[in-house]
């Protein structure tokens, strides 16, 4: 007989269902190899699918395998948030002191829950001159300040945009995009412009699939954003802002930075759309 497994779709960076990110959480991970848990990501067909396990490190609270349909990562954002909130809605792990600390590739990362909404702190960044030609896709439209290639566990080449208005009707060459990707070994690139009040729009690309697709809400973007504008002198210890993303795509997410002692912390509010069994697929 097949094992039912509990699965939770939740959306993350909205308190509003289907105007977020979504991530699929299979909750009842042990057991299953990477094949398995590559295969079911695949037929999600959601920009990640996540498989909760027990942790193996006395720190963590629970261990997490995150995958996109084609390949596993090893942190990205807004799973790391839905996860937690998946787990902590399904009873399987509860905050000690405000918080839980996760395990995955890159590490151990902390959650903290206390609200509003639940918040990671970046486990890592490391930051490089983005190679050249690095924005020549962009067919010349104004950025500020110099692209960078940000290494938060996914790879993402950060460059801001002089008007916020170009972001919103950005178009691009979307061949040479790609070229320029896979050449530097990319994840993708996250755009970004300041508006009037001086808060962050955000957009991010990746190629997938033989084409570009667009990630309506990135945790792991938003904080690669954070990490460029602190090397820009933008940003520092107890800046704080509230990124906005997806609107091009029809969501509204709200992505909450903050900057504590030298580190990044993204958050947001997640909201159950999916709660119930994996009946077949997963043994």
């Amino acid at each position: 007989m097949p094992v039912a497994r509990r699965l939770k779709t939740v959306d993350v960076f909205t308190a509003v269902p289907l105007l977020g990110n979504p991530v699929a959480v299979v909750l009842d991970g042990d057991g299953l190899d990477t094949a398995r848990m590559q295969a079911f990501a695949a037929w999600t067909n959601l920009s990640e699918t996540t498989f909760v396990l027990p942790a193996t490190s006395p720190e963590a609270d629970y261990a997490l395998r995150i995958f996109t349909p084609v390949e596993e990562l090893p942190f990205a954002g807004h799973p790391t948030l839905g996860s937690a909130h998946a787990v902590i809605e399904a009873g399987i792990a509860t905050p000690r002191a405000g918080r839980l600390v996760q395990q995955c590739a890159a590490g151990l990362v902390e959650i903290d829950a206390t609200g509003p909404g639940l918040s990671f702190r970046l486990p890592r960044a490391i930051v490089n001159d983005a190679p050249a030609p690095a924005l020549d896709w962009l067919g010349g439209i104004p950025v500020l300040g110099p692209a960078r290639a940000i290494d938060v566990g996914p790879v993402w080449l950060v460059a801001q945009l002089a008007d916020a208005g170009q972001l919103a009707t950005l178009a691009f060459d979307r061949a040479a995009f790609a070229a320029y990707q896979l050449a530097h070994g990319m994840t993708g690139t996250t755009l970004f412009a300041l508006d009037g009040d001086g808060q962050p729009h955000v957009r991010s690309f990746f190629w997938s699939g033989g084409a570009v697709v667009e990630d309506p809400v990135c945790g792991s973007g938003n904080a690669a954003v954070a990490v460029h504008r602190i090397a820009e002198g933008q940003a520092g210890d107890g800046s704080a802002w509230t990124a906005t993303q997806g609107r091009q795509i029809g969501r509204d997410g709200r992505v909450m930075v903050r900057v504590i002692a030298g580190q990044v912390h993204v958050g947001g509010e997640c909201v159950t759309c999916v709660d119930g069994l994996v009946a077949a697929g997963l043994g």
